[in-house]
């Protein structure tokens, strides 16, 4: 017999003590939901401790790169309203309206232009911060630029701007890409994480969901959220409340804000957790970028093991591939069901590996710039730092490819020709410094 059987049925007659397994079984579900409201609320409470510490009434370091981030920025005016007007003005049937943060990012300038290339109205947001050489931002801005996409220099956290920007244009679609990138430098200045990826993500949302029409949201999380998740691959289902790093904590936040959102507004998300993203364009803080400047300059290669000598690998996905599951995300995106900042029904939340599905050690990432650069490589062995990095990362991309159609086809080896072919070129003759 059960302990199912013991459950009496007259209603009212029920007593838990006569039910041990039941008594039992809700005590830990109890515990449970404690533990994950518990381990949560003392993620959001560090986190505004950190933000509050380090405002400018209590910190008085105001060359903190966030805070430069907070400076006055020229917008406004018939001239900038009609530039505006023409970025985002649409010129397929059926296109979209899109607002882009981040534009002048690694990712962004590769959404930007695909979005612009095949007809969608395109209209970039970015605040051009220096957290790594701001003349490579200004260098894809004019990239941008000659294929008809305006980046409007501002900042996310600011309110007037973002509503004046849906004053002007009523746009369907934000693919926000805009956010403080970077595990390590989390411990540096771990302010500015809160300052953008929560703060400024929060703003965003706060503009959104008043605006009418509400526009489908389709914005970039992080496979850092799997944190110390040992389970591979990693799929969307797995648990992600171990983050390893201030950057994956504020990442899981903003998956946790898109859902208040959702809930509450009726505003329609969609998360992307990416992998390890590398090509063209790319940014010079990570390891492929600065292996191949080190490699160039005969310096040697920190090559990092796990414990026991473990191997650490990455799931490296090659741009052109994220590229298309961000256009997949937009283009399956549902309207989002609010109006005025009411929700009128149901609106579709969504979240999504983008990866390659095929790790590989980093000591091969070095073995095959060597190759392609044509320089021996000096190897330093280093164990692998406290500092927020993880052993390994692995998508699972089985959601994405059913319902977005996702499916990577850029090997490691193609990928890297094409970002050295580019390095070389753009770095070139001594015309831009490389760090």
């Amino acid at each position: 017999m059960s302990h199912l059987d013991d459950i009496p049925s007259t209603p009212g007659k029920f007593k838990m003590e006569k039910s041990p397994f039941i008594h039992s079984r809700m005590r830990w579900h109890w515990q449970s939901s404690l533990a994950k409201l518990t381990f949560w609320s003392i993620v959001f409470f560090c986190l505004i401790l950190i933000f509050f510490f380090r405002s400018p009434s209590s910190n008085p370091l105001l060359q903190d790169p966030y805070r430069r981030s907070l400076r006055t920025y020229n917008w406004g005016g018939p001239a900038w309203e009609k530039r505006v007007r023409s970025s985002a003005r649409v010129r397929s049937r059926n296109g979209f309206s899109v607002l882009v943060t981040g534009a002048a990012g690694f990712v962004g300038t590769h959404v930007s232009s695909a979005l612009k290339k095949r007809g969608d109205g395109v209209l970039g947001l970015d605040n051009f911060n220096d957290y790594y050489d701001p003349s490579l931002k200004r260098a894809r801005q004019e990239l941008l630029e000659r294929s008809g996409v305006f980046i409007v220099e501002g900042d996310i956290n600011d309110s007037a701007l973002l509503m004046k920007l849906f004053e002007v244009v009523a746009f369907t679609h934000v693919m926000h890409l805009a956010a403080q990138a970077g595990v390590r430098y989390a411990m540096e200045n771990p302010g500015s994480y809160v300052h953008s990826n929560i703060a400024g993500f929060v703003n965003l949302l706060e503009v959104c969901k008043s605006a009418n029409p509400q526009p489908a949201i389709v914005w970039a999380s992080s496979s850092s959220v799997y944190g110390l998740n040992n389970k591979v691959p990693f799929s969307e289902k797995d648990r992600t409340d171990q983050p390893a790093s201030l950057y994956a904590a504020t990442k899981k936040a903003g998956e946790e804000i898109a859902h208040t959102y959702n809930h509450i507004y009726g505003l329609s998300l969609t998360g992307l957790r990416f992998f390890t993203v590398y090509g063209p364009w790319g940014r010079p803080d990570m390891a492929y970028f600065f292996f191949t400047r080190d490699i160039l300059k005969r310096k040697p290669i920190p090559i990092f093991e796990a414990a026991n000598h473990g191997t650490v690998a990455r799931d490296f996905t090659y741009i052109d591939d994220i590229v298309k599951g961000c256009l997949a995300a937009l283009d399956t995106a549902e309207k989002s069901t609010g109006t005025g900042g009411k929700k009128k029904g149901p609106a579709q939340l969504r979240v999504y590996n983008l990866g390659n599905t095929s790790p590989v050690p980093v000591s091969t990432l070095v073995s095959i710039l060597e190759r392609l650069l044509k320089v021996k490589v000096k190897r330093n062995i280093m164990n692998l730092p406290r500092n927020g990095d993880v052993q390994f990362t692995h998508a699972n991309v089985s959601l994405a490819q059913r319902e977005l159609g996702y499916k990577p086809t850029t090997d490691l080896q193609t990928g890297l020709k094409k970002f050295v072919k580019w390095y070389t070129s753009f770095y070139s003759g001594g015309k831009k410094a490389a760090g």
